[in-house]
């Protein structure tokens, strides 16, 4: 496994775990209220913080535990790593989409940040997903 696939192994799990841990806050505070109500920008910035610091970490922990590995990139990493990034911006796009029309509807402004979040999240997750595929299917040749 090279040393960009298991960063993309790092992210994708830092990612999902991140985001599951901010939307179980939400709900706690939430307590069957409605979610507009609940305090939520705090546990946001936090998760997304925290999710940040924890991939660094856990790349550097990576780093120290295998201090030879080559982390030297080819052309197919760099290929990979490029289409992995196209693929998943697409839901970054669809998030911004969304919240703009959310925000000319006048929704809360609640949904138009979690919506936002979970675009950024699906890009995550979808790019990394892809360019773990890519490094364990044939990468395409144009």
């Amino acid at each position: 496994m090279t040393h960009e696939e298991k960063r993309a192994w790092i992210r994708l799990v830092v990612t999902v775990a991140g985001y599951a841990t901010y939307v179980v806050i939400v709900l706690r505070r939430a307590g069957g209220d409605p979610l507009p109500g609940v305090s939520y920008a705090a546990p946001l910035l936090w998760t997304i913080g925290g999710a940040m610091v924890a991939a660094i970490v856990a790349e550097i922990v990576m780093s120290m535990v295998n201090p030879r590995a080559s982390r030297a990139t080819d052309v197919r990493d760099r290929e990979i790593g490029r289409l992995g990034d196209h693929i998943g911006q697409s839901f970054v796009i669809i998030g911004a989409v969304a919240a703009m029309i959310m925000a000319v509807a006048g929704w809360d402004r609640f949904w138009i940040a979690n919506v936002i979040y979970l675009g950024f999240v699906l890009s995550a997750v979808l790019g990394n997903i892809a360019k773990i595929g890519l490094y364990h299917g044939s990468f395409p040749q144009w």
